[in-house]
């Protein structure tokens, strides 16, 4: 397979015309009265088969109304006077050091601030970018970029602290200022619509960005989330709709499925069940079981494409499809999730939602939410008392709280809210049973502390367990597998694999556990994990596929093969990766045939998202395991050319220079690296940790742990940077420096073996007999089974038998 053709050829697609591209100034203003033409309307979208919100009122006009004004009705607009919300009467507003001002001028809304080169000037507003608790607001930039305003106007009451501007980044840490050179800074690439917010937000968006040229062409069927973005493209549906006006559907009264009826996905519960109350239990039950055709899984799946923390890997999307064919949803990452798996970063809900009992019984997002209008179907208790009878539940019975008070609330205890973009609140989905014994134990969030902040974890947990003696209520949860893993537990392996293994947990949850095992796995695992190859859900097997990485080729051969047919495309995407080493080992004839075009298939999938970064440092990873160096060498070098202070990229390039004998351009690029003044403190580590070991190759020692101290120094959580960092010292004679070192960072990662087992070494080479044998007592505690321990207790044995407890230090 000739990678670098493909790679080539997917830069080189046209996509836009010059003449398409919205300048920074080039765009006509909006008037006073109306807006002007919209420059990203897709006059093409007919031929797509998109017809519009106003044809489908035509016949729908019920839930037309109800979708008018809804959040979805008002995700984007163009800026005019009925759709603009904040103060533009000469407003000015102070945040990091910069005084901005909201001003009219000429029938339009502009704000004076710091451009991307920290120079103040005035910059037109395009858009309006939602409504309520805030409103955001798109300026337009050159190579039809949209750049959302990191100043928004909080919608809501003055009684609610609203009618204010304020910064989306109130607190930002101080090695990092929010100011021009800040990736979170409003000019920059993560503040772009056109990647960051468009999909969801408009209605059949097409990104149409040209990779060589790196600029946009961005267009959509609709400015906002109208009814083909869920229902799919409606063109289908008038045709018969119109036909069985003038009587020539002569079967229309046997039609009944979606595709009959002209449309490509089919929202409506068609099964006939009922939600009724269990008489032998009092607890809700479906009196039928939804069937997987138009049932929960696709109404569910299809609100998640927006409604999740996810990555597109496909360009087109066809409705109605599941969501692993077009997106990899994100995993209980701990940026993302606490270990139990409550919401920490915005994560979109339905992350939390396929957590919860309720998803797994069938509940849908329409049981509790008017699909068109966004609102609840009731208010306060009286939507979950649609199933959960009120007797029972809405009862201080069941909620041991005054009637009508706060802790009375369902969601109090059952949807813990947080704030995003400082004055959105959310709802936690996953619908959890509170567990303030959870916090004592994996320092998770609950809903108790989060109204009784003047009592402890403890406090709220003996008050639960009062109420609820049965301990069915408090019993194994999958968070400790997921915290023994970020805490580093000796048993966090045998924890993991558990946990991926267990069918009855939910299948984030599973998949999380063999993407923590990554880092905490023994030979042992493999047997398990080849099982979940087979497993049902999607989630599971990709990881587990992903997880072959440590495996040798052969093995990656024989278990990821198969999985190059999968029916889902993330698992193919994870198969076509770990089996691309497979391409040097000179196979051919059919089986390098497939192989080739499932590497075809991940590049493109990467490709979807070619303005990022991220996508060409994979396609680089990818090409380097292929064999294509070549590749690898230009998939970095536009990573870089996306964003220069992208250290992943740089350090892999580095890495590159370093396999091919290039040591001196490896060590330049890191030099770079660090020029280029990346934000973040790991960031930093990583260079120079990098940079550390590229000075060892060269025999450059002193020059290496100059850097390698730094790294340490930068990335105090990191302990593998001190343990290299320490031997480093031990090499150039410092042991003693070495030890403190190594001491302070088994203070950080009280499991990490190799630390303690450089403990155990450099206290016996300092003769320490007795220091060394109680770190060998940790290492037997957390690591009964190491192999090494034999040798250890040998060489300590032999330290005790010559008499040594300690010796005068040796540097």
């Amino acid at each position: 397979m000739d990678l670098r053709a493909l790679y080539l050829a997917l830069l080189l697609i046209p996509l836009v015309q010059a003449s398409d591209v919205l300048a920074e100034t080039g765009a006509p203003r909006p008037t006073a009265h109306e807006p002007s033409p919209d420059p990203h309307l897709d006059p093409e979208r007919a031929q797509r088969g998109y017809v519009g919100a106003a044809v489908c009122a035509e016949c729908h006009q019920a839930e037309f109304d109800l979708w008018e004004g809804s959040d979805h009705d008002l995700a984007m607009t163009q800026a005019t006077p009925q759709t603009v919300l904040g103060d533009f009467d000469d407003a000015q507003v102070e945040a990091h050091g910069v005084e901005s001002r909201f001003f009219r001028r000429d029938g339009g809304y502009f704000v004076r601030t710091d451009g991307p080169d920290g120079e103040l000037r005035d910059y037109p507003i395009r858009y309006t970018f939602g409504r309520s608790p805030l409103q955001q607001y798109l300026i337009a930039f050159p190579g039809g970029r949209l750049q959302a305003l990191g100043l928004a106007w909080d919608t809501r009451s003055p009684e609610q602290g609203g009618q204010r501007w304020f910064h989306l980044y109130p607190d930002t840490d101080p090695s990092a200022p929010m100011d021009h050179r800040n990736p979170l800074h409003w000019t920059a690439a993560e503040q772009t619509w056109n990647y960051q917010c468009a999909d969801c937000h408009s209605t059949d968006l097409q990104k149409r960005y040209d990779a060589e040229q790196q600029v946009y062409d961005t267009r959509y069927a609709e400015i906002n989330v109208a009814c083909e973005a869920c229902h799919g493209p409606g063109a289908g549906h008038v045709d018969w709709a119109r036909q069985e006006a003038a009587g020539e559907n002569v079967e229309s009264a046997a039609v009944t499925d979606a595709a009959g009826r002209g449309l490509l996905v089919d929202l409506k519960d068609r099964d006939g069940g009922i939600w009724q109350i269990d008489p032998e239990t009092g607890k809700p039950q479906r009196s039928v079981i939804r069937s997987p055709r138009g049932g929960p899984r696709v109404q569910t799946e299809t609100c998640a494409r927006c409604h999740s923390r996810r990555g597109r890997i496909q360009d087109e999307l066809t409705p109605g499809e599941p969501l692993h064919q077009g997106f990899r949803l994100a995993l209980l990452d701990p940026a993302l999730y606490f270990p139990d798996g409550q919401i920490k970063d915005e994560v979109f809900v339905h992350g939390s939602f396929i957590q919860s009992r309720m998803y797994h019984q069938g509940v849908v997002c329409s049981d509790c939410h008017e699909p068109h209008s966004l609102e609840l179907h009731a208010e306060g208790n009286a939507v979950c008392a649609r199933c959960h009878t009120a007797a029972r539940y809405d009862a201080p019975e069941h909620h041991h709280h005054q009637a009508g008070s706060t802790g009375a609330a369902c969601v109090a205890c059952h949807m813990p809210q947080r704030y995003y973009m400082v004055v959105d609140e959310r709802a936690d989905h996953s619908l959890r049973v509170p567990r303030p014994d959870l916090t004592l134990t994996l320092g998770t969030p609950n809903a108790c502390s989060a109204c009784h902040q003047d009592k402890d974890a403890a406090w709220a947990a003996n008050a639960v367990g009062t109420w609820y003696p049965d301990p069915a209520y408090r019993g194994p949860h999958f968070g400790e597998a997921l915290h023994a893993a970020d805490a580093n537990a000796p048993d966090a392996g045998e924890r993991l694999l558990a946990l991926a293994a267990d069918p009855a947990q939910p299948a984030i949850a599973r998949a999380s556990a063999l993407d923590r095992l990554r880092n905490h796995a023994d030979p042992a695992a493999l047997m398990t994990v080849q099982r979940l190859l087979a497993d049902p859900q999607v989630q599971v097997r990709a990881q587990a596929v992903r997880f072959l990485d440590l495996a040798d080729l052969q093995t990656r051969v024989e278990l990821a093969w198969p999985l190059l047919s999968d029916p889902a495309l993330t698992a193919r995407l994870e198969a076509a990766r770990v089996l691309a080493p497979a391409m040097t080992q000179g196979i051919g004839g059919e089986l390098a045939d497939r192989l080739s075009a499932a590497l075809e298939d991940y590049a493109i999938a990467e490709m979807v998202n070619a303005d990022r970064p991220e996508a060409h440092l994979n396609l680089g990873l990818l090409a380097f395991e292929a064999g294509e160096p070549r590749v690898a060498e230009q998939a970095y070098r536009t990573a870089l050319s996306l964003d220069r202070r992208f250290t992943p990229a740089r350090v892999n390039l580095a890495d590159l220079y370093r396999a091919l004998g290039r040591e001196s351009e490896a060590e330049a690029e890191l030099m770079a690296g660090l020029a280029a003044e990346p934000v973040t403190a790991s960031e930093r580590a990583d260079l120079h940790y990098a940079l550390g070991l590229a000075q060892v190759r060269t025999q450059r020692l002193d020059a290496a742990v100059e850097d390698l101290a730094r790294a340490a120094e930068l990335a105090p959580q990191n302990s593998r940077y001190a343990y290299v960092y320490a031997v480093a010292l031990d090499g150039i004679g410092r042991t003693r420096e070495a030890l403190s070192v190594l001491e302070a960072a088994q203070g950080q990662t009280p499991s990490d073996r190799d630390v303690l087992i450089a403990l155990i070494q450099y206290n016996a080479k300092l003769g320490r007999a007795d220091a060394a044998e109680r770190w060998l007592d940790t290492l037997r505690t957390r690591t009964p089974g190491d192999p090494v321990l034999m040798q250890l207790e040998e060489q300590i044995k032999n330290l005790q038998d010559a008499g040594a407890s300690e010796i005068p230090p040796n540097g």
